[in-house]
């Protein structure tokens, strides 16, 4: 009996019935496109963080801590700390100024047809890019669990993910995102006993255990807790330490201009509750990181080498799933595999779901059609259309880049972009009264072009770590002052915008108060 398979099965059983009920309750644009404005800050402090806490989260930090110790652990601190920058800059300006997507914010008091394009194609960009590391995961991972070979998993994944955006929209997605949480704090929380029950609940047996750990014999033991074999000089180079800081900036400020993090704001009645939202989030997500430490420093301590080696290869994401069959056997090693693979779904038709809206709200509504309206229900289908299309082509590339790409090259992209691109655009405009379409048109393209770049040139892009021209595989640190100077100068060396100074007060006052801004009672 295959018991991960079983339970995956269980799993997409209960999302479709989820599904087949929120799609019943999909009558307009804000309950497609915003879950009518509907969910309460628990609720959505729950799918935030279920579409946050991505299979790079719960597989890849396991690893990245079995196998870099500290540095691997200040991947962790990043993602967590990262929700402060959305709390106090994003959430409430967002929810208050916007409708469906971060163009909204934008466009409040620029020319909208220039913004919404360039905001449209980098939320695009990010979320196709981010789509595509998770499908690769995707079909590593279920291929390795349940023995489906890469491509029909990734067909899989892509298919179930398509459902639910198409017919479930924000509700079906956000409930999906809701329930994997919940599975994924489960059994984090039940590893986390495990692990430290095996140490017979001392925090001192189990961090000098940590402290002694040789990966079960290893020729060249290391010291887990010392700082520095990932990013240290003697391994990465005299950049190492250059690269962790690039790592924190990226991490930290990316997270505040990933669209489908933003557009969660979207669905609650208003900005209390976002900011509520933010801080069940926060405390959701911050448990769970301080879980991976001990997923990755216990897998050290309890698991041999030779567990994790795969015709010669440590196969490091696969750290979390050996954990849990060695300290709770079969069983619970079917449970983390279900839930690595509730993981993926929740985060990919996040995703989907922010790439359709953007383009069918920004590109097709106000772009194409000037936010005239062209037919009832048109903003719906073509957002249908795009999620078919964007998870078709990320099916696509998946496949094709799968057995060569590396993922991490992937999200890096994702998260670059985001800090690079969006988020000087977002901060300027609600914060700079001179700030004019010039500039949001200049930071956006500078950004976006200068962290693609930089990373095809890194350690992690076209030339490989010995030829490349750019140190850093990490950019943040380059390319974030990029696109902030970029918006700078395109703003101050363009003629003022009256208009755009003369709404900055009322998007201010908008921005803090939520006066005027839609509110679930209205539908």
């Amino acid at each position: 009996m295959n018991t991960p398979l079983i339970m995956f099965l269980a799993f997409v059983g209960l999302t479709l019935l989820i599904t087949f009920w929120a799609a019943k309750k999909n009558t307009g644009a804000s309950a497609y496109f915003a879950a009518g404005r509907s969910i309460t800050g628990w609720q959505n402090g729950l799918a935030v963080a279920g579409d946050y806490m991505s299979a790079a989260s719960f597989l890849g930090i396991s690893g990245m801590i079995y196998v870099a110790g500290y540095d691997g652990f200040m991947y962790s601190v990043g993602f967590l700390v990262a929700y402060i920058t959305v709390l106090l800059i994003v959430a409430e300006p967002l929810r208050n100024a916007g409708k469906y997507t971060m163009a909204d914010l934008l466009a409040y008091r620029l020319k909208p047809r220039p913004v919404r394009a360039l905001a449209s194609l980098s939320t695009l960009v990010v979320s196709t890019f981010y789509m595509i590391a998770q499908m690769v995961g995707a079909g590593a991972i279920i291929k390795q669990l349940i023995g489906v070979s890469f491509e029909p998993a990734v067909i899989g994944v892509g298919v179930l993910m398509l459902v639910y955006v198409v017919f479930g929209g924000m509700l079906a997605t956000t409930w999906v995102q809701i329930i994997k949480a919940l599975l994924l704090m489960i059994g984090a929380l039940m590893l986390s006993y495990l692990v430290m029950q095996f140490h017979h609940f001392s925090f001192t047996e189990f961090f000098n255990s940590v402290a002694h750990a040789d990966y079960g014999g290893s020729e060249t033991p290391k010291n887990l807790m010392d700082p520095g074999l990932k990013f240290g000089v003697a391994v990465a180079g005299p950049w190492g330490p250059i690269d962790l800081i690039s790592l924190c900036i990226g991490l930290v400020l990316g997270t505040a201009g990933l669209p489908h993090i933003l557009v969660r704001f979207y669905t609650v009645p208003d900005a209390k509750t976002a900011r509520s939202s933010v801080v069940w989030a926060m405390a959701i997500i911050g448990l769970f990181y301080i879980m991976t430490t001990l997923f990755g420093f216990g897998a050290a301590t309890i698991i041999e080498k030779a567990q994790l080696t795969t015709n010669g290869k440590l196969d490091v994401n696969m750290v979390a799933p050996i954990l849990a069959k060695v300290l709770g056997g079969e069983f619970f090693f079917a449970f983390i595999s279900a839930v690595a693979f509730a993981t993926i779904l929740a985060v990919v038709a996040g995703l989907t779901m922010s790439a359709s809206a953007s383009f069918a709200h920004d590109f097709y509504s106000n772009v194409i059609h000037h936010g005239k309206e062209n037919r009832p229900g048109a903003e719906i289908r073509v957002a249908r259309i795009t999620a078919f299309c964007v998870g078709a082509a990320s099916i696509g590339f998946a496949i094709y880049l799968g057995p060569t790409v590396n993922a991490a090259f992937l999200v890096g992209l994702a998260f670059s972009v985001a800090a690079s691109a969006n988020l000087p655009v977002i901060v300027l405009s609600v914060f700079w009264k001179r700030f004019n379409t010039t500039g949001a048109v200049a930071g956006l393209a500078v950004g976006l072009v200068a962290s693609i770049v930089l990373i095809l040139l890194s350690p992690s892009g076209i030339y490989g770590k010995e030829g490349a021209p750019f140190p850093l595989s990490n950019p943040g640190i380059v390319s974030i002052p990029i696109g902030f100077l970029a918006a700078w100068l395109g703003t101050i060396l363009s003629p003022r915008d009256p208009e755009a100074e003369a709404k900055f007060a009322e998007l201010k006052v908008r921005a803090h108060t939520g006066l005027g801004s839609e509110k679930a009672t209205s539908h």
